[in-house]
């Protein structure tokens, strides 16, 4: 399997999912466009497109942020679903996935900072690839929007926060508002490039401080994450 991560910022890297991929025996390439490294032009040689997250919305425009070009992005991901690829969206990944398929990026209710648990509802206890995931799951967090709805998206899981945490907008193609991908380096870099922000949401309720942070655990959500990627490979397999 060949694995490409569109990556947007340094403190936003891959945590778990560079895991997975070296766990399994599978190729990373990388467009770090923090980096202006360009994004692919050829599908051809990718078979699983990850676009992670990133302090940027579908909205920003390259006047604002040079390095993020959301209609490029946007382009991409449509090309990947039309040519039947396994794609995932992560955060700003997944608000650019429902954009680039007709759903438009909102805010989410509640700004979520930290490991809250998430819900699955009847659909995702019903799709097999969340089949470990059990009725609750506590993942990690760290946004203000949700991805928008297409006619055939179907919610898998909810948070008490967030209504919009794990959309299934085909077979092969998900998105992650929540990030599952977390691990104790990434979390250290998020702080980092945090500067006052969490101080200044110090009051909402869903968002945690870096003391609170640093002691979460994030292995159990990385191995249902691996189940799912596994599962997710096994469907694109299948048809090919």
């Amino acid at each position: 399997m060949n694995v490409h991560f569109v990556v947007h910022e340094a403190f936003e890297s891959p945590g778990a999912y560079e895991t997975w991929v070296q766990s399994r025996g599978h190729q990373a390439s990388y467009s770090r466009v923090y980096l202006h490294e360009a994004l692919p032009e050829n599908l051809d040689d990718i078979d699983l497109l990850v676009v992670l997250g990133g302090p940027q919305g579908p909205s920003t425009t390259l006047e604002e942020c040079p390095h993020f070009d959301a209609a490029a992005e946007c382009a991409l991901i449509a090309r990947a679903v039309a040519a039947n690829k396994a794609v995932v969206g992560v955060c700003l990944g997944a608000q650019l996935m429902g954009e680039a398929l007709g759903g438009k990026c909102v805010h989410s209710p509640e700004a979520e900072i930290g490991n809250f648990p998430i819900t699955l509802t009847e659909a995702g206890k019903a799709n097999a690839k969340f089949a470990d995931f059990g009725d609750t799951l506590e993942v990690g967090h760290w946004h203000n929007d949700m991805p928008g709805l297409t006619a055939d998206a179907k919610i898998l899981a909810a948070s008490e926060g967030c209504p919009r945490q794990i959309i299934e907008y085909g077979k092969l193609v998900y998105g992650f508002q929540c990030h599952m991908e977390f691990t104790p380096e990434v979390i250290e870099l998020l702080i980092g490039a945090s500067g006052e922000d969490l101080v200044k949401l110090s009051q909402r309720r869903f968002v945690q401080q870096p003391p609170t942070l640093r002691a979460n655990g994030y292995t159990a959500m990385n191995q249902k994450l691996f189940g799912f990627l596994d599962a997710l490979v096994s469907d694109y397999k299948a048809t090919r």
